[in-house]
């Protein structure tokens, strides 16, 4: 009987300590989906920024011929 409980409190312990190290995994996943999610969002800004700067470096080019 003592060992049965001796082994359900260690077992109980085990999961509350495998639970935590879960649930701060879980949160560092979440901070960088949510960084990669952000930096997907910005590229297509980034990407016609430099569309833009590319004609006025054409642009530029042509006007010093």
């Amino acid at each position: 009987m003592i060992t049965g409980v001796l082994t359900l409190l260690g077992v109980l312990a085990s999961n509350s300590r495998s639970q935590a190290v879960t649930e701060t995994r879980l949160e560092e996943l979440t901070r960088e989906v949510r960084e990669h999610n952000n930096f997907a969002r910005r590229m297509p800004v980034v990407e016609e920024q430099i569309r833009v700067m590319d004609r006025r470096i054409v642009t530029l080019e042509k006007l010093k011929d």
